[in-house]
């Protein structure tokens, strides 16, 4: 299901001393990517153990391996309206600076290589993603993707995951 975006061989390998790998996955009518060496793994939506007092996008914990995994649900953290469970929806398992997370998302798309130079910094229009979240916006044969910086997501103070600081 995940492949890389390809092209010209030759271009690749040349260009690929540049790109960084992003993972690409779908919320609403979205696509977000976010940098592949923090994904852990790629799991299907089970039921997780809900936690009373808990902020509403925090869908609970699953046991990981022996190892209690707070799970996010993205589309609740951005306001994306409606959110349904299907067979698509997926738990991306992300390790973040020491700490392991799952985010839920509607779908996973790809992995593709983005150079520095084809992210765009990304107007500071107001959403639930704070600026400072977000590295830019690329556009990827005829997709606009949403580069996240999900480690200064995952771990601002408001998402409550962590009494650590952001490095």
């Amino acid at each position: 299901m995940l492949q890389m975006q390809s092209g010209n061989a030759t271009a690749d390998r040349d260009e690929s001393a540049y790109a960084q790998e992003f993972l690409t996955f779908t919320l609403g009518q979205e696509e977000y990517a976010i940098d592949i060496l923090k994904v852990q793994e790629i799991r299907g939506y089970d039921a997780v153990t809900a936690i009373a007092g808990a902020p509403e996008f925090i869908k609970g914990v699953i046991n990981l391996r022996g190892t209690i995994v707070p799970i996010v649900d993205l589309r609740i953290k951005f306001g994306l309206g409606k959110v349904e469970y299907t067979p698509f929806t997926v738990v991306i398992i992300l390790h973040l600076e020491g700490r392991i997370v799952g985010i839920v998302v509607d779908s996973v798309s790809d992995v593709t290589a983005l150079r520095d130079e084809q992210i765009s910094p990304a107007p500071d229009f107001g959403s639930a993603v704070r600026a400072d979240h977000i590295r830019g916006l690329a556009s990827v044969d005829q997709r606009m993707l949403i580069v996240v910086d999900i480690a200064q997501l995952m771990l601002a103070p408001d998402m409550a995951l962590t009494d650590a600081p952001v490095q």
